[in-house]
Formats: C-alpha cells, structure tokens, sequence
C-alpha cells in the first residue's frame, strides 16, 4: 500500500475515519537523541480499511488527525498507548479521548503483567507477527514496502484484539474497571513536563532540606535546558551528577571542578556557571517552604510478615479471578495497608477493593484467615475474630 503523504488525502482519510464508533492508532517515532519525541508515521484503522500517514511528508498539514483525536464520538484504541498520547498532547496540546488501551484491557482479563502486543495478537488471534523491523529507522525515506507493510499490520491486528478484549470485558461485567483505568492515561497531569516539578523523578537523591532545595534548582535548569534545546536530560547532566551537585552543593566555580563526577573543564562552560547559579538559588531558599522529605521507614516485623501474607492473597485473588496482580495492588500498597490504619491506595478504591481491599483489611485485623486445602490455599472467613 502507498503511504498518504499530502494533506487532502489525509483530511479525506479522516473523514472516513470518524464515521466509525472505533479506530485503532498506532504511531512510530524517534526519540533517543531528542527531549520530545519525533512523529514519523501514525497508522489508523476503522472496521473497513487502514492507512498510514508520513508525518514528516513536505507540507502535510496533521490538523485532521488531530480533530479525529480529540472527536468524542470516535473510540480510540491503543496498545500501551502511554507514548502515542503523549506525542499528540506535545504536538497539539489535546489528549486523545476517549480511549480504550487493550494492554490494560489484556491485564484486567488475566493475560499477564503488561503483556506485549505480538504476544496478545498471538494468543487471541493466532497470527505471529514479525517484528523484525521493529528498531528501524522510521525518519528515513523512502520507507520500504516491508516497513509500509509492518507499520499497517501494528493498527489492523489491533481490531481483532480490540473486537476480542472488549467482547471479553462485557460478558465479565469488566467493562467499567477498564474505563477507571483510562483516567489516568487521559489526564494532563501524566503528560506535563514542568521544569519545577522535574527534582520529583530524583527526589530520593536529597538526605537534608539544604540537598533538596539545591537538587530542586538544579534539575529544574536540566529540565529547561533539555527541552529547549530538544536533547535528552543525560546528555545536559546525568542524574548521578545532580545527586552529587545537591549533596556537595557546590557554591562557586572552583568547588564545582572538585566534584568527581564532573569532567575537567566543565566548570568553566556556560552550563557549569549556571550550574552554580542554581546551586546559589537553591542555597537561598527558605526552608519552611520546602516540599517535606518523606524517608521509607522499614516495616515492623509485625507489618512485614502482614504483607508476605497479603502477597499470598493477592496471587490468590489474582488467579481466582483472572486479573494481573500488577493491576489489582502494587507492593507499596500491601505495605501501607500492613503498616497504616487508614491508608489510601488504589487497592482500597472502586473495583479493586471489592476484589482484594476487602479481604486485604479482613486478613489484617484477623478476620479472614489463609489456609491449605488440597494443594491449594484458600481464605476462611473468621467472623467471630
């Protein structure tokens, strides 16, 4: 198949498109020398045909597609779509809505932790996919017609799985847990990239208020720096530095070369005075107006033998239901719930605590109790505990 590369064909395309109540997306980028990812092909499919768009074709205006994105009558259906909708939100400030994601689909019907697309076609539609293109080089034209070929197959394969997950949800009454998932992939707060909020990813690094008001600064600069000139934060500082910058919080040019992890020379760059100007910055703020350092306290040994024990429920409730664990309670939940009295954590919300947060809580005051029954463990209701 041709590729569509102008924007008449495309616009034409979309029209299409929205008369459908679902389309599958799929994008193909590059990002590993960039901040923000670079579109290089969408691929959309309805029930009735696929197409695949050159995103970076001479003067191919994209406004159709994202309309079709943002069109509240029109499903769209991604696989771990996370990336997908990132882009759309970086290049036209819109999430897609609304949104069906099958790798969350596949996790709340038991098909595993984040199971790969190639493994879900396989399972549920039989057909094994070849990804041997799945590293090229998508900014290079021409694409070939094997690269046009796998680029079509990622959004059509996507319709039989779609058609397959979701006759699955309704006949289980899971179609509702699916959609609270989707909150959080449609919500902006997942996509903003603020330089003040960028020390959050390495907040770990600071032991004293003084090292997080420095790493605040200073990652903050990194951020902004990154995204301005469109490069990877490593490539402007690793995270290994700022760690050692807001330990040391070098205050001048000289101190900031004594540091091991930064090159010789550095110091003396544009980046390295400005290094050190965040460092001053950091050095200046007001304590009190510091976000609070929260230390991982370790689990009593009551809270730690409470948690293997809900470990064992959650594989337990996973396997009876047929729900990934991953999706149902994550580790710190089970720790919160061991160790808190009142903790809020998904876990204990909406559909998963009517599936595990329920018993979870019965399990730790003593009033489910586990045991052994034929090679299998069971859960005994204890109500008199």
């Amino acid at each position: 198949m041709n590729m569509i590369t102008t924007t008449d064909a495309l616009d034409a395309a979309c029209e299409r498109l929205a008369r459908h109540p679902f389309i599958t997306v799929d994008t193909e980028f590059l990002r590993e020398t960039t901040f923000w990812p670079k579109l290089c092909v969408v691929q959309l499919a309805s029930p009735d045909e696929a197409v695949v768009v050159d995103a970076v074709a001479d003067g191919i205006d994209l406004s159709s597609f994202f309309a079709l994105m943002s069109n509240e009558k029109v499903l769209k259906v991604f696989h771990a779509g996370r990336q997908d909708i990132e882009i759309v939100w970086h290049l036209a400030g819109i999430i897609p809505h609304p949104v069906f994601d099958t790798q969350v689909a596949a996790m709340v019907l038991g098909h595993g932790d984040s199971i790969s697309y190639d493994q879900l076609v396989q399972r549920l539609t039989g057909h094994v996919l070849d990804k041997s293109l799945r590293f090229t080089d998508w900014s290079r034209r021409p694409l070939s017609a094997p690269q046009i070929a796998y680029a079509e197959a990622d959004v059509t394969h996507l319709r039989d799985v779609f058609l397959k997950l979701d006759a699955d949800l309704k006949k289980r009454g899971r179609a509702d847990w699916v959609g609270e998932e989707m909150a959080v992939l449609t919500s902006p707060d997942t996509y903003r990239q603020e330089p003040e909020r960028a020390w959050e990813r390495l907040r770990s690094r600071a032991r004293k208020p003084k090292d997080l008001a420095v790493l605040m600064e200073v990652a903050a600069w990194r951020e902004r720096e990154a995204q301005s000139r469109d490069t990877p934060r490593s490539r402007i500082l690793k995270d290994d530095v700022i760690g050692e910058i807001a330990s040391q919080h070098p205050a001048t040019i000289e101190k900031l070369g004594q540091l091991r992890s930064i090159p010789k020379g550095f110091e003396r760059s544009r980046a390295g005075e400005m290094i050190v100007e965040a460092v001053k910055a950091g050095l200046a703020r007001d304590p009190k107006t510091l976000p609070r350092i929260e230390r991982d306290k370790p689990l009593s040994n009551g809270a730690s033998a409470t948690v293997e024990l809900l470990k064992v429920l959650l594989r337990m409730t996973s396997e009876q239901h047929g729900v990934a664990a991953k999706v149902i309670a994550t580790v710190d939940d089970l720790e919160r719930i061991a160790s808190e009295d009142e903790p809020d954590v998904p876990a204990l919300h909406g559909w998963r605590r009517e599936l595990f947060g329920d018993r979870a809580l019965a399990l730790k005051s003593g009033h489910l109790a586990l045991a052994m029954q034929r090679g299998r463990v069971i859960a005994l209701d204890r109500p008199d505990a």
